[in-house]
């Protein structure tokens, strides 16, 4: 099991990243287009340097839903390959079926 203290950290960065979102996007999309004047342009690079970090998609962390485990995670199922094998041989995971030849 992860700590708590990174597992609520990873879930309050989900939620900047949910509520900072269409800003970013409207921001990344004025610096990329050519057309706009280059002082605009510059301004948004501003305003976006000024949203907090953690509200960046890249800052999330892939973690088991069930333990928190950060590494293993199989993004289908959520979660990691030690809760997928254990709950799968339980037959809890649905169309999932070990294999056996």
């Amino acid at each position: 099991m992860a700590k708590k203290s990174s597992i609520e950290k990873n879930k309050r960065r989900e939620k900047l990243v949910k509520k900072y979102a269409g800003k970013r996007a409207r921001l990344k999309e004025i610096i990329s287009d050519r057309s706009v004047s280059d002082e605009e342009r510059f301004q948004a690079v501003i305003k976006l340097a000024e949203l907090p970090r953690n509200g960046a998609k890249t800052r999330l962390r892939n973690r088991c839903q069930i333990t928190g485990r950060p590494r293993g995670n199989y993004r289908k199922f959520g979660m990691s390959r030690i809760s997928l094998r254990k709950l799968a041989s339980e037959g809890m995971v649905p169309g999932v079926v070990k294999s056996s030849w």
